[in-house]
C-alpha cells in the first residue's frame, strides 16, 4: 500500500475535524452514582446476541460499493465540501458516509432525492457539482510545496499571502487570523517523539483536545482562548515533514470544514512506498527458545479489547460476561479466573515476552496526567488524558477496553473499563469523555500475591512516546469469538 494511503488508514479517521471545540463532557456513569450506605440496583443485563442488520443501511452500502472506487472517493470529497462529511476520503462506506449522504439529501430537498443514503445518477451529479463549486470558490489548490517536498491543498482565496520560513512555507490570510505553515526536517535533524511532546504540551492558555502518536506520524489538535490549531507530522526515509494550521475562533465556521479538506490532501512523501515502520517494543532479552511471533492483531471493532501481560502465558483483560471464547492475537485463550463485579478476567494464552507492568503504590490524583496505550492492528495507539471524577478523561475508541492507564512514570494506575462498540462522535472526532476505571485494588484482588507493586515515591517523568515504547510488549489485542 502506498505510504500516503497507509497513513490515512492508520487511525486518522477520528482526528480530521479538529476545528470542533470539545468540552470536557462526562458520560453518565451509572456505577458511580451510588452513595455510601445506599444500595444501587444494577440494571438488568442485556441478552447477548448479534445485532440485527439495518436494511436501509445495507441497501445504501450495496449501492455505494457498486460504484468504482474513484467515484466513491469523489462522492466523499464532495460531501466534505458540502459540509456534511467530517472524515477521511477512502472510498469505504460506513456509518459516517451513510449519515452524510442522508443529511445532504435532507438539506437539498426533492432535487437531491429522499433521505435514503442512496444517490441516484442525477443526485450524484448534483452533489459532485456542489462540491466542485465550493472547492473552486475557495480556490483550493493541491500542489507540491517546493520548500519541503510535501503535497498539500491550500485554500488560496483565504490564504493569499505566501512567504518562506525556516524549513518550510507559510500561507496566511490578509488579516493574519489564519496561518498554515509547512516544515521539513532532514534525517537526524529532529525526533518524532520530541516534536510530539512539544506539540502536545498543555498550559493554562493552551488546551490539547486530541493527541495521537504512532510510530510514523503524530496528530495534535487543541485550542487557546482565542484560536484553534491542528498539527500533523509524518516520518519517512527523507526525514520528517508536516504542517501546522492555526486559526482564530471567529473564522471557525469556515475553517472547521477547510481543515478536513487540507488534512485529506496531505501527502508527506509523494511517490514513496515503504514497508511499515517498526512498531515500538519494550526492552527484552532475546530468548533463543522463544516461539514464533503471534499473528498480527486484528483491527478494532465489535468484540475487540486490550489485555496486558502479567506473567508467562498470563493476560489480564476487561471482557463482557458473554465472552466465553476469548482470543489473544487471534489464538484461543482459556479463562482462569473472573471477577464479575469489576469485569476482569485472567486468561491463559500465547503471549510474547515483554516488560511486565507494575502497579503504582499510590492511588491516582485528580487531574493527574496519564497515558492510555491500547492495542490495534497498526500497533499500539497512544492517547493522553487525565484522571477525573469517575475515571479517566480521554478520547478513547473501540478496542481500548482493558487498556492500561499509566502515570507519567509508566506505572499502572488501572485499566479502562468497558467501552461502547461505537464511540460518540462530535463532527467526526472522538471527544474526551470520562470512562470508568478498573483500579489497582481490583487488579490486586484478582492477581493476589502475583500482583507487582512499585515502590512508593515519584519516578522520573517520561514522554508519552517513551512510555508507549516501554509497555508495548505488555499490551496485546483481544477478541471475543472466532
Amino acid at each position: 500500500m502506498p505510504r500516503p494511503a497507509r497513513l490515512l488508514a492508520a487511525g486518522l479517521l477520528p482526528l480530521l475535524a479538529c476545528g470542533v471545540s470539545v468540552a470536557r463532557a462526562q458520560a453518565p456513569l451509572s456505577h458511580g452514582s451510588s452513595q455510601a450506605g445506599t444500595a444501587a440496583k444494577a440494571p438488568a443485563p442485556r441478552p447477548a446476541g448479534p445485532t440485527a442488520p439495518d436494511p436501509a443501511f445495507e441497501a445504501a452500502r450495496a449501492a455505494f460499493e457498486a460504484r468504482p472506487e474513484a467515484e466513491r472517493r469523489a462522492v466523499q470529497d464532495a460531501l466534505v465540501w458540502a459540509g456534511n462529511y467530517n472524515s477521511v476520503v477512502t472510498g469505504t462506506f460506513g456509518r459516517r458516509t451513510y449519515e452524510a449522504i442522508g443529511a445532504w439529501q435532507s438539506r437539498g430537498g426533492a432535487a437531491a432525492g429522499a433521505a435514503t443514503g442512496i444517490l441516484d445518477d442525477p443526485a450524484r451529479a448534483a452533489l459532485l457539482a456542489a462540491g466542485e463549486a465550493a472547492r473552486k470558490a475557495a480556490r483550493f489548490t493541491v500542489a507540491a510545496d517546493p520548500a519541503t517536498g510535501l503535497v498539500l491543498g491550500v485554500p488560496e482565496r483565504l490564504l493569499s499571502k505566501r512567504s518562506r520560513i525556516a524549513g518550510g512555507t507559510r500561507w496566511q490570510s490578509p488579516d493574519g487570523r489564519v496561518t498554515l505553515d509547512t516544515r521539513a526536517y532532514a534525517p537526524g535533524e529532529a525526533d518524532l517523539d520530541t516534536l510530539h511532546a512539544q506539540a502536545a504540551a498543555a498550559t493554562p492558555e493552551r488546551k490539547v483536545t486530541y493527541s495521537l502518536k504512532r510510530p510514523d506520524f503524530t496528530v495534535v489538535t487543541g485550542e487557546t482562548p482565542t484560536g484553534k490549531f491542528y498539527i500533523r507530522t509524518a516520518a519517512g526515509t527523507a526525514g520528517l515533514r508536516g504542517f501546522t494550521l492555526s486559526y482564530d475562533k471567529g473564522s471557525a465556521r469556515e475553517m472547521d470544514r477547510l481543515v478536513i479538506a487540507i488534512a485529506n490532501s496531505f501527502v508527506p512523501f509523494p511517490g514513496e512506498t515503504a514497508p511499515p515502520p517498526p512498531r515500538p517494543v519494550a526492552a527484552t532479552v532475546p530468548d533463543p527458545a522463544a516461539k514464533a511471533p503471534a499473528p498480527a492483531a486484528p483491527a478494532a471493532g465489535p468484540g475487540a479489547a486490550t489485555g496486558i501481560v502479567v506473567g508467562q502465558r498470563r493476560v489480564v483483560a476487561v471482557l463482557p460476561a458473554a465472552c466465553s471464547a476469548p482470543r489473544i492475537a487471534g489464538e484461543p485463550a482459556r479463562i482462569l479466573r473472573r471477577d464479575e463485579a469489576a469485569g476482569l478476567v485472567l486468561l491463559e494464552g500465547q503471549t510474547s515476552a515483554g516488560t511486565a507492568l507494575v502497579l503504582a503504590a499510590a492511588p491516582p490524583r485528580p487531574e493527574e496526567a496519564v497515558v492510555v496505550v491500547a492495542a490495534g492492528a497498526e500497533g499500539p495507539t497512544v492517547t493522553t488524558g487525565e484522571i477525573a471524577a469517575g475515571g479517566v478523561l480521554a478520547p478513547l475508541q473501540p478496542g481500548a477496553a482493558g487498556a492500561p492507564v499509566l502515570d507519567r512514570a509508566g506505572r499502572l494506575l488501572g485499566l479502562v473499563a468497558r467501552l461502547p462498540a461505537q464511540p460518540r462522535l462530535v463532527a467526526g472526532i472522538v471527544p474526551p469523555l470520562t470512562h470508568p476505571l478498573v483500579g489497582a485494588a481490583a487488579l490486586k484482588a484478582l492477581l493476589g500475591a502475583e500482583a507487582p507493586v512499585s515502590p512508593a515515591g515519584e519516578g522520573p517523568p517520561l514522554t508519552a512516546g517513551a512510555i508507549a515504547g516501554r509497555v508495548a510488549g505488555a499490551v496485546v489485542a483481544l477478541r471475543c469469538g472466532p
